[in-house]
């Protein structure tokens, strides 16, 4: 049953927001032309790192990236070593390559729009979430791990 929670949860959150909107994007517009293939390397890495992010949620926190399914364990090992939102960067990072690799100008604003909306979420909705969840584990790992990147 957790595992079909992770499944539906990938799909409808970053799976919508990281995929089934860019193809919408790029089907409506016509354009599905490469234009800088250079582009294919940060939606590579972003997938990989999301990937990644999802199996340690699953794994290591025994959860989904869902709010309706969290993670029941502060999850700190993988790339959450190096950045408290490594979800986010790795989405991000997958829009600024369907941006780049497309030379779609709606995306890179889809993109910007996107990364602010996970800023405010992170600031105003997770982070005081997991101070009253995790209490002084999170309040140690946030004095380790920057919020973004260094």
């Amino acid at each position: 049953m957790r595992f079909a929670r992770a499944l539906v949860a990938f799909i409808a959150l970053p799976g919508v927001v990281a995929i089934a909107v860019p193809l919408f994007w790029l089907e409506s517009s016509g354009h599905w032309r490469i234009e800088h293939s250079s582009g294919l390397i940060p939606l590579a890495g972003g997938l990989l790192g999301l990937l990644w992010c999802v199996r340690d949620f699953y794994a290591t926190g025994k959860g989904t990236l869902a709010p309706w399914s969290p993670p029941l364990h502060l999850v700190v090992a993988g790339l959450y070593r190096y950045t408290r939102n490594p979800m986010y960067v790795s989405v991000t990072l997958m829009l600024l390559g369907w941006a780049l690799a497309f030379g779609e100008p709606a995306l890179w604003v889809y993109a910007a729009g996107v990364a602010l909306a996970f800023h405010l979420r992170v600031v105003f909705g997770e982070e005081p979430w997991l101070a009253r969840a995790h209490g002084d584990a999170w309040q140690e790992y946030v004095r380790r791990v920057p919020r973004w990147f260094r």
